[in-house]
């Protein structure tokens, strides 16, 4: 008899919001937020948003656009309340054209939900810039 080691909380909370994303759940992928989530995003502020209502209407226009969405947890780690995780979500969009987010998603953990999370994830560039092309567009040349 060959034991499985219990599910890890961290486990338990991103691998059920990855798999509810997945299977286009959109009920489970809401279930997985408090009523009073807050969902800060800090490379984006105008798109910080309070409350499930917003959940719901994100994930029902990404479902209608991205009909084949999948989601993978690729890391997470839970210190306490809060869940690190890396995430890796794949479609393709209605014109054809890839859909590929990468990141790191920051989560508050109450009990089986998330009451807060900090949103890094954010579309692939695979524009073919290096890293000296991108930083010189990032802080523009140096002055004479």
């Amino acid at each position: 008899m060959t034991l499985q080691p219990e599910p890890q909380p961290e486990a338990t909370f991103a691998h059920r919001l990855a798999a509810a994303t997945s299977a286009h759940d959109l009920d489970a992928v809401v279930a997985c937020f408090t009523e009073d989530y807050l969902n800060d995003t800090p490379l984006h502020p105008a798109r910080s948003f309070r409350g499930r209502d917003q959940v719901r209407r994100n994930w029902t226009q990404i479902f209608a656009s991205v009909p084949d969405i999948t989601a993978e947890v690729l890391r997470s780690d839970l210190a306490g309340d809060t869940l690190w995780s890396e995430w890796e979500l794949r479609g393709t969009r209605p014109d054809g054209g890839a859909h590929l987010m990468r990141g790191v998603m920051v989560f508050t953990v109450e009990g089986d939900r998330a009451s807060a999370v900090r949103f890094y994830l954010e579309p692939v560039d695979d524009d073919g810039r290096d890293a000296d092309q991108a930083v010189r567009e990032l802080v523009g040349r140096p002055r004479p």
